[in-house]
């Protein structure tokens, strides 16, 4: 369900300090009820899914595209990444979070920050954007002491290619790609043993 920027703006999260030149782009509530603990758990399995096997065959003909009109337009070249084009926000990083990066992806194209119990967050950069993935664990409202996920996404276009390429895909993520993804990741929350990540 996706959720007003308030949601994630009004929080104490710390990628705050870190991303105050991004835009705040997307703010989703993640179907992945669980405990306190379980956050880690959570974290891993997203970072270890690989969109072309799980997701909906809609969503990852998109994703092919995606990748096909990178491979066309050069969108995705080294030298438009971090470390080349943008810097990697590690530099950013307060001294405890230097050492808490997180999992490695197993196929998405980011690299972790920063994991804290209840906070993570990653980046990916190519010729149109430099954007950061934050996953949160957040409490229910219901006070039962349920956790749940909390995705938001922020992006600093480059220039005037990454504000088109912006809003040309808006509602490619919003009426397809981000929907079936959350039902997805539901459905692998749901299917995974107790204390494991999701395959």
């Amino acid at each position: 369900m996706k959720l007003p920027n308030t949601a994630h703006t009004s929080r104490p999260w710390r990628i705050h300090e870190l991303a105050g030149d991004f835009r705040l782009e997307d703010v989703w509530a993640l179907p992945t009820p669980g405990r306190a603990d379980e956050f880690a758990t959570f974290v891993e399995g997203f970072a270890a899914a690989d969109p072309a096997q799980t997701m909906p065959c809609a969503a990852r003909g998109l994703l092919s595209l995606r990748w096909k009109l990178g491979d066309l337009f050069g969108l995705d070249e080294q030298g438009s990444g971090l470390g080349s084009r943008v810097t990697t926000l590690r530099e950013r990083l307060p001294d405890d979070l230097r050492a808490t990066a997180g999992p490695v992806f197993a196929s998405l194209p980011f690299t972790s920050l920063y994991l804290t119990d209840y906070e993570f967050a990653a980046e990916t950069a190519n010729q149109t954007m430099h954007g950061i993935l934050h996953l949160g664990w957040v409490a229910d409202d219901d006070g039962g002491g349920d956790y749940r996920g909390q995705m938001a996404v922020y992006v600093k276009p480059n220039g005037l290619l990454g504000n088109a390429y912006m809003a040309a895909i808006k509602p490619f993520r919003h009426l397809i790609v981000y929907p079936q993804m959350l039902h997805s990741m539901e459905r692998r929350w749901h299917e995974r043993p107790d204390g494991e990540p999701p395959a």
